[in-house]
């Protein structure tokens, strides 16, 4: 029977009949592509002229930005790009690379893979007891930080760090953690190397690490430092965001204020602030 229908038709309408991925409307790509990953929208973007049509459709990359990303493309006001207009899959795209604000002390950024908000604030954001005293506290060079400097502690009885950021965080949990190392890093003949020097105090008592937000939420937690050599993040803890449109004061400290003993040896990067469940392994 089908041989039959095939011998009327002829070759010609039989090749009329074969359709393929590439006949599809964009329309109908597009609404397929509402239920990827961004990084995924990328990839299939390249198996024809439909879905790469269709990969820069506003529509689709207007569910893959954050609800509030008009208030976080403000941050970009003063960039020419920003004030000409751009398409919303250019705009995740800029979202997606280190945004610097607050006199380049504090940088955020779009996770490209699940969309969360990712935050960095330098040391030289927070109130350090000591920090103008150089008998305590130095501000060191280094690469080994995005803000090319760190604190370091040689020696003091009382340490306290205190900080605050007030942010329109897009809605979720987050986890704050501080970035310290023990020991001064630095490279000689091409090799990276620690000093210990000044590295003592640590395993007395613990640090206390605290976290706040202006509508009622805590964290608290101790740790001992150590691992001198090594970059560590320490989590604080966790806070929850409910209204993306709404700003959230976060308060976060930690200190270490039991003045029988001294300790020093200490840098502080930075605090750092993820979605929940971010990968260390990508810091």
């Amino acid at each position: 029977m089908g041989a039959g229908v095939s011998s009327i038709l002829g070759p010609e309408e039989e090749e009329v009949l074969e359709t393929g991925l590439g006949d599809l409307p964009e329309s109908c790509v597009a609404l397929v592509l509402l239920h990827l990953a961004p990084t995924e929208i990328c990839h299939v973007a390249k198996l024809n002229r439909a879905f790469a049509g269709a990969a820069t459709a506003d529509f689709v990359w207007e569910t893959k930005l954050p609800k509030n990303y008009r208030y976080l493309m403000s941050f970009l006001a003063d960039e020419e790009g920003y004030k000409i207009g751009l398409g919303r899959k250019e705009m995740y795209a800029r979202l997606c690379r280190p945004i610097h604000f607050d006199g380049d002390s504090k940088v955020f950024w779009l996770d490209k893979c699940r969309g969360g908000i990712c935050m960095s604030i330098s040391s030289k954001a927070m109130v350090i007891t000591g920090i103008d005293d150089r008998r305590y506290w130095n501000y060191i060079p280094t690469e080994e930080s995005r803000f090319h400097s760190v604190a370091y502690l040689q020696q003091i009885w009382w340490l306290e760090i205190v900080g605050e950021i007030d942010f329109c965080f897009p809605a979720g949990t987050y986890s704050l953690f501080f970035r310290l190392h023990l020991g001064r890093a630095s490279r000689r003949l091409g090799r990276r190397i620690c000093s210990s020097e000044h590295v003592h105090g640590w395993d007395v008592k613990p640090v206390q690490f605290q976290l706040s937000t202006s509508d009622g939420q805590h964290a608290l937690s101790r740790f001992y430092l150590d691992e001198p050599g090594s970059w560590i993040l320490y989590r604080v803890g966790d806070f929850v965001v409910a209204n993306s449109d709404m700003s959230t004061r976060l308060k976060f400290s930690m200190a270490q204020i039991d003045c029988t003993h001294t300790k020093g040896g200490l840098c502080v990067d930075s605090v750092l602030i993820f979605p929940k469940g971010f990968r260390q392994a990508k810091v």
